[in-house]
């Protein structure tokens, strides 16, 4: 993926105050293939994405997982990283100094305790499985357990799953494309995460950047996704690792390293500053 010169990034970061908080995306982004902190992206040994992570702390550089992942699997990949707060479940669940609380978006008041369940009782996960039967099935067993979003695998038309929980009576719910899974011997399938409308990686963050009183101008976020790519609204600078998908410009910056290597790239630009 061609990047945007560091020239143009250095002049960027320079109309800014250092960066305070990284928010960054784990699979395909910090992490390299199969989920590995310490695998660069050909799959050899690598400490550099552990190395980026240290010195984010040693220089006082908060750093953030925002994952698809259900809040106690990230919180605790988290705390093996030696970071206090992460958003799990697509910006679902957000988790500070061991506190979690949860984004509703437009989920309708006093349906169930959790968003998870509120979808449920909707019947809007009844409605895709119902619809897709054979080409779409929960996403075992990474669906267990979890509290805002619904994950599941197969191959659909988004725009048509969407219009059809619509047309259920479901609008308030939607899903997204969290990109390629596995899980499903013999296909290629994709993961999606059905969640209330309003709800979203970038949303999470502006909330969290609110609660922490931080201005978007001292954050960036860093990501390979079109869902991650989101993120770069609500931040001042967004970092697109090189096996990243989505267009470059504006506050988007393109890295030449992949997954982990990309972070640490990101870690270094930030701190340097302009």
């Amino acid at each position: 993926m061609p990047g945007r010169s560091d020239a143009a990034l250095r002049a960027h970061l320079r109309e800014l105050p250092r960066a305070r908080i990284l928010y960054s995306d784990l699979d395909g982004t910090l992490l390299g293939p199969d989920g590995s902190l310490l695998s660069g992206p050909d799959g050899r040994p690598s400490v550099r994405a552990a190395q980026a992570l240290v010195a984010a702390a040693e220089a006082g550089l908060t750093v953030v997982p925002v994952s698809g992942r259900r809040r106690d699997q990230l919180e605790n990949d988290a705390r093996l990283m030696g970071l206090r707060s992460c958003i799990a479940e697509a910006g679902c669940v957000l988790v500070r100094d061991g506190e979690a609380r949860y984004e509703w978006g437009q989920c309708p008041p006093d349906l169930a305790a959790t968003p998870h369940d509120a979808l449920k009782a909707s019947g809007a996960v009844d409605v895709l499985l119902e619809a897709f039967a054979g080409a779409l099935r929960p996403y075992r067993p990474w669906h267990a357990g979890r509290e805002g979003s619904h994950l599941l695998h197969g191959l659909v038309d988004v725009d048509r799953a969407n219009a059809l929980l619509t047309e259920a009576g479901c609008g308030w719910a939607y899903v997204i494309d969290n990109g390629a899974a596995g899980g499903w011997p013999g296909r290629q399938v994709r993961a999606y995460h059905l969640l209330p409308r309003g709800v979203s990686k970038a949303r999470a963050v502006a909330d969290d950047l609110s609660a922490r009183d931080l201005s978007p101008r001292e954050a960036a976020a860093c990501g390979d996704s079109l869902e991650d790519l989101r993120m770069a609204a609500v931040v001042a600078t967004y970092l697109q690792v090189a096996n990243g998908h989505g267009p470059l410009g504006g506050r988007v910056f393109g890295l030449p390293g992949a997954m982990g290597h990309g972070f640490a790239e990101a870690v270094a630009t930030l701190l340097a500053g302009g």
